[in-house]
């Protein structure tokens, strides 16, 4: 789990049981989280406009982005500009997305960058056309290698592929925050409409729960989402400061 406290990590088993806390220090205003098949944890630091690798006793293995510094990416400056999420295709490749902020300080967009974290290309900037985004606020990758973005503040989903053209949209209710692509189902939530949606691999909505509230069930910011192997769901809500964890019936 990521936090926007101090320390930052903390790992807990699947019943809960808090296991061990480390990243003191780390991050300025966390954000994004994923582990690759190494272990190695990719976190996202919004503030400080960074993405680090982490290994698993907590050494920082790689920085992306110029701490404290916002800007545009290019050879020379090597500036990202408030990344919130990070995807991780099946060769090592690096997706990041930024621009928590909506409007004129914000490029929204997606970068590309090898295994090593060599820039290969982005695509984006602001807009509603398509291509373009309000808040690039989370990524998934699909079976196909497909690159789904939720476009937060554009209530949409944009699906690219891995070289950035453009494929389609699914426009939803709500702030699509965040999402999980399983073998079967996409669930995604859905921001401050408290709702968790489960669709199947198209985008179309099965299932919804969920609402604005502070109890068990209700979500004051239902912001990120992670689903087990085992298809245990967890819901993390930044305004209720909250994990909730939903199983099968």
């Amino acid at each position: 789990m990521l936090t926007r406290g101090q320390p930052s990590l903390y790992e807990f088993d699947n019943n809960g049981k808090f296991i061990r806390s480390f990243g003191e220090g780390l991050f300025t205003r966390s954000h994004g989280l994923k582990i690759d098949k190494d272990g190695n944890i990719w976190a996202t630091d919004v503030g400080a406009h960074t993405v680090m690798k982490i290994s698993p006793q907590g050494q920082v293995l790689l920085t992306l982005g110029t701490k404290g510094q916002r800007g545009a990416w290019d050879a020379s400056t090597q500036l990202l500009n408030e990344p919130n999420d990070i995807a991780i295709g099946r060769t090592g490749d690096l997706f990041v997305v930024q621009g928590h902020t909506p409007g004129a300080m914000g490029d929204p967009r997606v970068l590309k960058f090898d295994k090593n974290g060599k820039f290969i290309k982005s695509w984006g900037g602001k807009g509603k056309e398509p291509g373009k985004f309000d808040v690039a606020h989370g990524i998934a990758i699909d079976a196909k290698g497909l690159l789904w973005v939720t476009d937060r503040e554009n209530q949409r989903i944009q699906v690219f592929d891995a070289d950035g053209k453009f494929i389609r949209e699914l426009k939803y209710a709500g702030l699509p925050c965040s999402l999980d692509i399983g073998s079967q189902y996409i669930y995604m939530v859905n921001g401050f409409a408290g709702q968790v949606l489960r669709m199947d691999l198209d985008g179309k909505v099965l299932a919804a729960t969920g609402k604005p509230g502070k109890g068990i069930g209700e979500f004051g910011e239902a912001h990120v989402i992670a689903v087990s192997p085992k298809g245990e769901i967890y819901v993390a809500d930044s305004v209720n400061a909250a994990v909730q964890k939903f199983v099968k019936k």
